[in-house]
């Protein structure tokens, strides 16, 4: 595939027209695929909100970006006083962008809330009660053994909310988000940008840019496009057909670096003929994964042996890899019953790299009888029908944080189906239990042996193919100084500058 060198006039004049509406000493625009679903913190899991998110909101902890270790953040402090509990030392003299001063008791309105949102439940759902100790000290504790648990006082998801700015809000509050974050919202309008301005208040010192703007421009081609003409000064989720031009470019720079993430082949599990084993089995044999890492991502990305990616704690390095096999495709087809093949749908929302995939696997599965209709989905859309399993066949992407609970936990224990993260409604007593048993475990060796025996099982059963582990691709002007990819996607802007 070949990446179109020249601009129809039409919309070389069109986006030129439309650099004098972002083009600001004081304003960093950032260019996205996708519309955050929600700017409620709680509401979605999603990598497009969770952007946003983490420039609005703050956590209690956060990670150093290099190291990915947890460091304090909203809180000063912490301990892990036993299997189930965590005592948080909380920063003093933070205020929320509505001028009311943080304390311990909107970390516990926000747990509270916590426990009952259907999007977090993976992560939040075993908490039991939060404990105000006094205005700066909180003592949270799960209900049963949660070693896992202080990592994801680093997700999002976790993000503290004001009660007073909440109750007043009301059922706008996602269009109406209070934060204590580096940047506070401004509007939204839906589908194309979010605009944020600088908090100056901000505990950690006030941001370097006055305004930050979060475009979505779904088509890759045009991102790429925005960034020569100086429309937008980052570009993230660069499509792999357009990094060989901005490589290229004399006035553009392409950061690139793995990520702790996957994209893959999701089956729901539920419908004929994909609740039969050999069927998904046969569908990855006759997927030539080498072809989606070369063509598709023009070898910026590694082909996937497992749903864990690498740097994830807990990965089993060596887990089953379906190697390209037409005729073992066909020959588990037949014995699955399909001698002849089938019909069916595989949905992708309009994100570039995973159309283009989508396409490979129609032509690939074509080959072995499979006849596959492609259907492409706007994002909100596409993510509300996965949680009402309408799907047969689909592709998505999944980004943990480093360690294999956030990789695997949401998206294949059955107390997930749906929204909270197992798409594929994949069930698994075994899979549970071993689930179970690393997230009550504090010791990381046994952890390791519960998380490689659920790995072999997933590998061979399927509910997903991980198809390939993508590189983070971002381009951006030369005049763009701090900006620094983020493992998990979750980039935070406060110190980026833009000339």
């Amino acid at each position: 595939m070949l990446r179109k060198t020249a601009l129809t006039a039409l919309a070389a004049s069109a986006l030129l027209l439309s650099v004098s509406t972002y083009a600001s000493s004081n304003r960093l625009v950032i260019a996205q695929t996708s519309d955050a679903k929600s700017l409620h913190p709680q509401i979605s899991n999603d990598v497009p909100s969770h952007r946003l998110n983490s420039n609005i909101y703050d956590t209690l902890l956060t990670r150093d970006e290099k190291t990915m270790e947890l460091i304090p953040h909203l809180a000063e402090s912490w301990e892990q006083v036993d299997d189930k509990t965590l005592v948080f030392k909380l920063r003093k003299g933070v205020k929320f962008h509505n001028g009311e001063p943080f304390t311990a008791k909107d970390v516990k309105f926000t747990f509270d809330l916590l426990k009952t949102a259907p999007a977090m439940s993976p992560y939040f759902g075993d908490l039991e009660k939060t404990e105000i100790i006094d205005d700066y000290t909180v003592k949270v504790t799960a209900a049963k053994p949660y070693g896992p648990l202080v990592n994801y006082m680093a997700h999002a998801g976790s993000s503290i909310m004001n009660e007073k700015a909440y109750k007043a809000a009301g059922a706008d509050y996602a269009q109406k988000p209070v934060g204590t974050g580096p940047y506070k919202f401004v509007s939204w309008d839906a589908g194309d940008r979010v605009t944020l301005k600088a908090n100056p208040d901000y505990w950690g010192g006030k941001p370097v840019m006055e305004e930050v703007v979060f475009r979505t421009i779904p088509e890759g081609t045009n991102r790429a496009i925005a960034l020569e003409t100086r429309e937008v000064d980052i570009a993230l989720d660069i499509d792999p057909i357009d990094t060989d031009f901005i490589k290229d470019h004399k006035s553009i720079e392409l950061l690139q670096e793995p990520a702790m993430s996957m994209t893959y082949l999701g089956f729901n599990t539920t419908v004929a003929p994909l609740d039969n084993k050999l069927v998904r089995q046969a569908i990855a044999y006759a997927i030539n994964q080498d072809d989606i890492a070369d063509i598709v991502y023009q070898k910026a990305a590694v082909k996937a042996n497992n749903v864990v990616a690498p740097r994830v704690f807990g990965r089993k390095d060596d887990a089953k890899l379906y190697e390209y096999d037409p005729a073992k495709a066909k020959e588990l087809l037949a014995q699955a019953g399909y001698p002849n093949g089938f019909k069916i749908r595989l949905w992708t929302n309009n994100n570039t790299a995973r159309m283009d995939s989508a396409v490979v696997m129609q032509d690939q599965l074509k080959a072995v009888g499979i006849d596959v209709n492609i259907e492409i989905l706007e994002w909100g859309a596409y993510l509300d029908k996965l949680a009402k399993k309408e799907h047969d066949m689909f592709m998505l992407g999944w980004s943990s944080s480093p360690d294999s609970d956030s990789a695997m936990y949401a998206m294949f224990h059955s107390a997930n189906h749906g929204p909270a993260g197992n798409r594929t409604w994949y069930t698994n007593k075994r899979v549970d239990e071993l689930l179970d048993s690393a997230r009550a475990s504090t010791n990381q060796g046994a952890r390791v042996k519960y998380y490689h025996e659920a790995q072999e099982i997933i590998q061979d059963e399927l509910p997903m193919l991980a198809l390939v582990y993508p590189h983070q691709n971002v381009g951006i002007l030369p005049s763009v100084k701090g900006f620094v990819i983020n493992p998990e996607s979750q980039h935070r802007v406060i110190n980026v500058k833009s000339k």
